[in-house]
């Protein structure tokens, strides 16, 4: 099976609302490799690996994950594989 990387984006946490769900995001189907909260905007971005958007937009559903936008994502540098110094000044 091949992936594809997606961003997952939700802003305005409503009252109540955990972050909790995004851990389910890693499914049979797809993996989590990130999630980050940017405070000053009030969004959350997961990216998150699958077959296809469809596939992943369903898993967020079923793990009560509310998604406000998705889509194609490109990696710059990888998580398992640290930026160079010289790919840290470019960011």
């Amino acid at each position: 099976m091949s992936t594809r990387l997606f961003v997952l984006e939700r802003y305005d946490r409503v009252p109540g609302e955990s972050d909790e769900p995004v851990a389910a995001l890693t499914s049979g189907a797809t993996r989590l490799r990130g999630a980050v909260r940017i405070p000053a905007d009030d969004v959350v971005l997961a990216l998150v690996e699958g077959p296809d958007a469809e596939t992943v937009a369903a898993v967020a559903a079923a793990a009560g994950w509310r998604v406000d936008r998705l889509g194609p994502a490109e990696w710059i540098a990888a998580p398992d594989c640290p930026a160079s110094p010289s790919q840290g000044d470019r960011l």
